[in-house]
């Protein structure tokens, strides 16, 4: 689940399967208990119906909570300024070793951590650019660059055009899901 749509259609799903979450956040769902086989069997139904599905398994639920924190962290980020120290936030966040969770997401997506936390600010960076409310300098400063070069070498190096460039094209139109993101 990449956004608070995502919550109040999973909350729907499950109440329409009557089960009954004690807590429905970004990428989980908390249960009471185990609800019988044929209630997970139209709840798994329902959730690949509105693209969503469950997940069982600890190293999947991991990696969906490494994503579900880095997007929520980057697009859901109510603060004027974006400044992570990205170890420490989802090491603390997921009660994990940086190193241990950077070396899962790697195995498992074929790319780095780093390299996902990156497409994710170029596509916040792609979002402001396509409202064109702030200046290219206000939104590295908004979300944590060094410097204005610093954005638009990564912004060059995700998009192949600069942030300058793409809000002039026609590109700024061709926006990913965040989910579709890796």
């Amino acid at each position: 689940m990449v956004c608070d749509r995502c919550i109040l259609v999973v909350k729907q799903i499950l109440h329409e399967a009557d089960i009954e979450p004690l807590l429905v956040t970004l990428g989980r769902v908390r249960l009471s208990g185990a609800p019988d086989k044929s209630k997970l069997e139209q709840l798994d139904r329902a959730l690949l119906d509105n693209g969503f599905e469950r997940i069982d398994d600890k190293k999947s639920q991991l990696l969906e909570a490494i994503k579900s924190t880095v997007i929520e962290t980057i697009h859901h980020n109510s603060g004027f300024q974006l400044q992570v120290n990205w170890s420490h936030h989802l090491a603390e966040k997921l009660g994990y070793d940086y190193n241990y969770l950077s070396a899962l997401f790697s195995t498992v997506t074929g790319v780095t951590l780093e390299q996902y936390i990156i497409r994710q600010k170029v596509e916040k960076v792609k979002e402001f650019l396509f409202y064109d409310e702030l200046s290219v300098k206000e939104i590295a400063f908004k979300l944590g660059y060094s410097s204005v070069a610093h954005l638009s070498t990564q912004f060059k190096k995700v998009t192949g055009l600069t942030p300058t460039s793409f809000k002039e094209s026609r590109e700024s139109l061709n926006r990913k899901p965040l989910d579709g993101i890796i």
